[in-house]
């Protein structure tokens, strides 16, 4: 029984491992995280549509594979949520948005059914903000606020940040979120949990709101990735979602790990990138992590700064400006009481009229240029290791209070939007916790790259430790 009890606080390598041994069953795996379910989630809300009898079926299905003498998979009978932008068969994909509460999906997006093949079991959709536009905190129209088990006084962050609560809290050992900007890496980062966000096009995807495809940022700027209590268990997430497949045409085929890197590996670090401020909370944590580095044997370089950061954060800014305007006065009225604000001062940022065609068309040139010094920069540091946010978790609606706070948030992510922007793949991983609160450090990669980050990510991890699962804090 004491087993049991504890089997949801276990990792996922560590979950899987027992199912396909015999040790315990799926259902009785899925029965304990159900079980801590109703006891957090009341608290946390971060598990927005819960599907318990479809996730006790899955889980017969992994035993009965198991007791036929088949493979049950690597992530056999862990449990996993998926995030409320990404499609579980048979059930609303909402968005977070009353507009979208009945919003069956027909099958199952391809990160979930890779998941699925892999024997995880989707255990629930998790919160967001609504449709990811409504801000840096995880609030809904349709299901409110997400706390963050560490403090009430603090957001989880977003948008991927009921994936984020979840995990750190204990429902489930991974989250299936998103990112284009953060997403995935800074809800990992305030809520004491590992975050991977891939290189576009290293994972399958399908991010379609209704029947038509995304536009251009909308194509390049967002991808999957997985939360995590361990960067072990992240690498389990790589592995299985990683390939191609014919629904997404983006997806490409490089191997999951790279040709030999000389050793010791040559780490830059950025402890304020573009020189506009960090805390020195955030600051230890880079050095905390910059001296594991060194302990596992590799060499830690202290760089100037990175390429061409404001530029990237300016050219990012008018191309989502430039695809939002067209449509903005349609989607504003999708986003419930208030959920417009943050997208309006981001706009505001960017100047009252957007680019034109021509205008347009400078931008994505301009991408490539950005994207070109990036890959020169990393052609001799193969990693990069950085704040993911520069300042400490802040408090739920602080980036739609007024327009110097969304400044102040904005300015703290800006090395996640320029990551996201150029396209490189990013671990997130936490260092330690001061005040009560968790602080952490992203290491940023070579395209198709994601080994290395992962290794650093580990070496990190073996040094700081892990520190969730825990009970939400009063």
């Amino acid at each position: 029984m004491e087993a049991e009890q504890a089997l949801w606080k276990m990792s996922a390598g560590a979950q899987a491992a027992a199912v396909r041994s015999g040790e315990v069953t799926a259902v009785e795996l899925v029965e304990r995280h159900l079980e801590r379910i109703a006891e957090v989630n009341p608290v946390v809300n971060a598990v927005t549509q819960l599907f318990a009898d479809r996730a006790r079926a899955d889980a017969a299905e992994v035993d009965r594979r198991r007791a036929a003498g088949q493979d049950p998979g690597p992530l056999a009978g862990v449990p996993f949520t998926v995030k409320e932008t990404t499609a579980v068969e048979g059930v609303p994909t909402t968005f977070g948005a009353e507009r979208f509460r009945h919003n069956i999906a027909h099958s199952d997006a391809p990160p979930v059914a890779r998941l699925r093949a892999a024997g995880a079991v989707p255990i629930g959709h998790s919160n967001m903000p609504t449709l990811v536009l409504a801000g840096v905190h995880t609030r809904s129209e349709l299901y409110g606020d997400t706390r963050n088990p560490w403090s009430p006084e603090v957001t989880p962050g977003g948008t991927s940040g009921g994936d984020g609560a979840a995990v750190a809290g204990g429902m489930a050992a991974i989250g299936l979120g998103n990112d284009s900007g953060g997403s995935v890496r800074i809800p990992a980062s305030f809520c004491g949990v590992a975050g991977l966000k891939p290189t576009y096009g290293r994972f399958p995807a399908d991010h379609r709101l209704g029947a038509e495809d995304p536009a251009l940022a909308g194509q390049v700027l967002v991808v999957d990735g997985p939360l995590a209590r361990t960067v072990g268990d992240l690498r389990l997430v790589y592995e299985a979602l990683a390939g191609t497949d014919p629904r997404d045409p983006r997806a490409v085929p490089a191997p999951l790990y790279g040709e030999p890197v000389p050793r010791p590996l040559k780490i830059a670090m950025v402890i304020d990138p573009g020189g506009k401020g960090v805390h020195p909370l955030v600051r230890q944590a880079v050095e905390d992590a910059a001296d594991a580095l060194r302990d596992a044997g590799h060499k830690v370089c202290e760089v100037p700064d990175v390429p061409r950061l404001d530029e990237a954060l300016e050219v990012y800014g008018r191309m989502t400006m430039a695809e939002f305007a067209p449509t903005w006065p349609v989607m504003r009225t999708l986003l419930g009481e208030g959920g417009h604000r943050y997208i309006e001062m981001s706009m505001e940022g960017q100047g009252a009229v957007p680019p034109d065609v021509p205008a347009y068309l400078r931008l994505t040139s301009a991408r490539l240029g950005i994207q070109r010094a990036w890959a020169e920069f990393l052609d001799t540091y193969p990693l990069l290791l950085a704040p993911v946010f520069t300042e400490p978790p802040f408090e739920p609606d602080l980036e739609i209070r007024d327009r110097e706070s969304h400044a102040r948030v904005q300015r703290a992510m800006r090395l996640c939007t320029a990551t996201s922007f150029v396209g490189v793949p990013a671990v997130a991983v936490p260092t330690g916790v001061v005040r009560g609160l968790p602080y952490g450090v992203q290491l940023i990669g070579r395209a198709y790259r994601e080994d290395l980050c992962l290794e650093a990510a580990e070496a990190i991890e073996r040094r700081c430790g892990v520190f969730t699962p825990i009970d939400p804090r009063p």
